[in-house]
């Protein structure tokens, strides 16, 4: 399957302005990348990218006064297949958790695990560990919170959402990451493209999606509490604790947001494909 991706953005800055961007596609999806993957700005400005702790592609800029557009669009392919079930998937126990593992048992600064610590154990500490109990958290959290997007603000934590019980994706993935992590599951929150690919067509804009990742037999599973079904055509773009640490932009000074479209569904015309692979190929 080729999935094309990509977003058109732009921001007002009344100063020249420093802004930190998390929007390449995430180092372990960029062999799949066809042709090419350019973050394009207008008007043109010098930037470059670095690597963060958590393994993804930071790209740092300096916004001129006035407005800024910043645009990519890209092919990438994929397997096709929904993320994987694994309802064998054990717990390790922590004192057998790899060193790099340790942080996402941690509470932070949305996933604040001191608040919902009892909360957890009254309710998941019965079911059998793994999968299991994973899945048990995560239906409970599609259940508990209702969606939508008049719903958003962006420093609701994860006992938070669970108290007001509304919210949009990120607040279903705070409250499961800090509920596994208070079972001592090491969770990790992610942020990308998701598309409506083999599910019925959201007549709301598209949007940047965020799901969680759960540290079982020795290996990292997708989980999503939002949709709460297997889906197709997730591309990652950042992994980390919760919302704070993968941003897709942070700026140091005032970035008003003029224009925010993201792009992503499936490709059905090969000859653009195939004009893909000999741009990459030249």
């Amino acid at each position: 399957m080729i999935i094309r991706a990509g977003y058109n953005i732009a921001f007002q800055c009344f100063q020249e302005t420093p802004i930190n961007l998390l929007l390449s596609v995430h180092p372990s999806r960029a062999q799949h990348v066809i042709g090419e993957h350019v973050i394009k700005f207008s008007p043109d400005v010098p930037s470059h990218d670095f690597t963060d702790m958590f393994g993804n592609v930071c790209t740092r800029i300096v916004a001129p006064a006035g407005r800024i557009d910043i645009s990519n669009d890209f092919l990438i392919e994929d397997t096709g297949l929904p993320d994987e079930v694994a309802p064998g998937a054990r717990e390790i126990p922590v004192a057998e958790l790899p060193d790099e593992v340790m942080v996402y048992l941690l509470g932070s600064r949305y996933c604040d695990t001191d608040k919902l610590a009892t909360l957890a154990w009254s309710m998941f500490g019965g079911i059998p560990s793994g999968w299991q109990r994973v899945q048990a958290i995560v239906d409970y959290v599609h259940n508990h919170i209702t969606f939508g997007y008049q719903f958003a603000r962006n420093d609701r934590t994860a006992s938070e959402g669970h108290a007001e019980q509304i919210g949009v994706c990120r607040d279903f993935a705070h409250l499961a990451v800090t509920l596994c992590r208070c079972m001592n599951i090491p969770a990790r929150y992610c942020t990308g493209y998701l598309g409506d690919i083999g599910v019925p067509q959201d007549p709301a804009p598209m949007d940047f999606s965020a799901w969680f990742e759960v540290y079982l037999d020795g290996r990292w599973y997708t989980f999503d509490a939002r949709h709460n079904h297997p889906r197709i055509g997730r591309i990652v773009i950042a992994r980390g604790r919760d919302a704070a640490d993968v941003a897709i932009s942070t700026s140091f000074g005032t970035a008003n947001l003029l224009n925010f479209e993201v792009i992503t569904h499936e490709v059905t015309d090969q000859a653009a494909v195939t004009d893909a692979r000999l741009q990459k190929v030249a």
